[in-house]
């Protein structure tokens, strides 16, 4: 199948790869990695057409997020984050999509999602605070969703609470300069968040649980199956999608370091059947991760153009082949990386750098297993998961 924006990416891989550096170095993307990420159309492959985007299958959109992360982990990252956003917005009310599309069509929309904000009931739509962490991309987007729970008219948090989707222009949020000093994925500017007392009209709230199910689409008379796929497989794939090229990439500078390397004790790599043994069964878990998840995906988005109903037992599985994927590849990784020898710690080397933005990408909440685990296997064995927090990121 055709990937034009892949094709597009791949003749620009080493002008990403070399702009690495400079996007660590500036704890955000440099602009020129923005504008190619602008220019190959990346962020634009869940976008709708009528608003110059591709619709494109969601295989080919994980495919791509690899190729820019396997050249530079922040560019991918963003990539990956930012470019699923588009997803979304084609189920929002058409108003906002004017608003943010209708004179720019690479406007691009920053998150986080999680519900750290309160949204109270005024006249004409709601009064909007909140504090929110981790905005990857953020210093390169004019809109934003943010997560937040619904209140009461005083200001409480209802009870069972109610979980939306808000969105706000650059003028109604502050970003908050310096607030992004971490180890790994330093390029990705995943900076925080505050609003103070924003108006928000309805048109720019969304019910998360809509988004989760996937009914949101079909009352927004979508038809493409990309953008029927439940939230717990298309926001993770973005994000899984950038760990494992960041792995692949860490392969590439790993086997790249080796080919000429003599090892203290005399020993050439090339001739060191231990070091070649950790070397092939690490590329052939890298490798398994990324079929993995990209099976996973495939077979959702049959089952939805087939006109299946993606049940939650379908959806925890699907979340725990995704997360896994992220695990398995980061600990091939540290098993080369531990076999590179102390060269490759220099900050010099791009080992290193791909090492930290793993880890740091590893420990994303899409990431954390313990309750997809615990869920999907009570599905498994037939028994009905409890309400509440463990079923919130499936």
């Amino acid at each position: 199948m055709a990937n034009p924006v892949l094709d597009a990416v791949a003749e620009r891989a080493e002008e990403i790869s070399a702009l690495g550096p400079a996007n660590e170095t500036l704890g955000r993307l440099d602009d020129r990695t923005a504008a190619v990420l602008r220019e190959t159309g990346a962020v634009r492959m869940l976008q709708p057409k009528k608003y110059g985007g591709l619709e494109t299958h969601p295989r080919d959109f994980a495919e791509t997020v690899m190729k820019i992360a396997s050249c530079d982990g922040s560019a991918g990252w963003v990539a990956g984050v930012v470019g699923v956003h588009p997803w979304e917005m084609a189920m929002a009310d058409p108003r906002v999509q004017e608003e943010i599309w209708g004179e720019d069509q690479d406007t691009w929309i920053a998150s986080p999602y999680a519900p750290m904000g309160l949204l109270r009931p005024v006249d004409g739509g709601y009064v909007f605070n909140g504090h929110w962490q981790f905005s990857s991309g953020t210093d390169h987007c004019d809109w934003i969703f943010l997560g937040a729970f619904l209140a009461d008219g005083k200001g409480e948090r209802l009870s069972p609470p109610r979980s939306v989707h808000v969105i706000l222009p650059r003028s109604d949020y502050e970003i908050v300069a310096d607030s992004w000093d971490v180890v790994g994925l330093r390029g990705t500017g995943s900076k925080d968040i505050i609003v103070k007392d924003a108006f928000v009209p309805e048109h720019r709230v969304i019910d998360y649980n809509k988004v989760v199910d996937g009914s949101l689409a079909g009352e927004a008379g979508l038809t493409n199956p990309t953008y029927r796929l439940p939230f717990s497989a298309a926001f993770p794939l973005g994000i899984t999608s950038a760990v494992i090229g960041i792995c692949e990439g860490a392969l590439a500078h790993h086997l790249a370091h080796q080919r000429d390397r003599v090892q203290i004790t005399g020993t050439a790599v090339r001739d060191d059947p231990y070091v070649l043994y950790a070397v092939s069964e690490a590329a052939a878990e890298i490798a398994a991760s990324r079929a993995a998840l990209l099976d996973n995906i495939s077979r959702l988005y049959d089952m939805v153009a087939a006109g299946e109903q993606i049940s939650f037992d379908r959806r925890a599985v699907g979340r725990r082949t995704q997360a896994r994927a992220a695990w398995r590849a980061v600990r091939a990784v540290d098993e080369i990386v531990a076999r590179s020898g102390g060269n490759a710690m220099r900050m010099a080397n791009p080992i290193q750098r791909f090492w930290r933005d793993a880890h740091t990408g590893l420990a994303h909440a899409i990431h954390v297993t313990g309750a997809v685990f615990h869920v999907a296997a009570l599905t498994q064995i037939g028994v009905e998961p409890p309400q509440g927090p463990m079923r919130s990121m499936i």
